[in-house]
């Protein structure tokens, strides 16, 4: 009977959607994070890219998973839009680090078009409380739109990957037309 308890428990947190911890309005966490783009190495900061223009921030759980590949390739196939609307873009994962240097790289998923960085421990999951419920150590799928100024314009959770580029899109759009 509790394995029975324990396996439906599971499943609900599973199918539920988590929200995001930081609200429209909170202050982003600043950091640095190693990655890659295109395979290359390199070393992005978020202070840095600010100063372009908003940051879309999107966690997720493990390069070379199912559910991340999609949502890489969603990103990839969007990046020129997003770099249209004055934004920059950038992928975090604790999971799978050995695979992401390929995995910036692969034509069927992040296609080099954007950075993915590694963070090791989930610690920089855990600054925005994205930290997936049922492995802490990788990362939850959470997509944050970040302004100049550090502050959270938008914030979206959900581990089906299909809605994180169209919530991301929107909310850069909208903070430009208000520009």
């Amino acid at each position: 009977m509790r394995l029975v308890l324990a396996a439906a428990t599971l499943a609900a947190l599973c199918a539920t959607p988590a929200f995001a911890a930081l609200k429209n309005g909170d202050k982003a966490p600043d950091f640095t994070a190693d990655g890659y783009q295109a395979g290359k190495a390199l070393h992005f900061s978020l202070a840095d890219a600010r100063k372009k223009g908003p940051v879309v921030l999107y966690f997720f759980p493990a390069a070379e998973t199912k559910g991340c590949n999609i949502e890489a390739k969603m990103f990839a196939d969007a990046s020129d839009q997003f770099k249209a609307a004055g934004a920059t873009l950038i992928g975090v994962t604790a999971g799978n680090l050995d695979k992401l240097a390929s995995f910036s790289a692969d034509t069927e998923k992040c296609s080099g078009k954007f950075p993915v960085a590694a963070d090791p421990g989930a610690k920089i999951a855990k600054q925005y409380d994205s930290v997936l419920a049922m492995k802490p150590d990788w990362s939850d799928r959470t997509s944050y739109v970040i302004a100049p100024n550090g502050t959270v314009l938008h914030a979206y959770t959900k581990m089906d990957p299909t809605e994180h580029v169209s919530e991301t899109l929107a909310a850069v759009k909208s903070f430009k037309a208000k520009k």
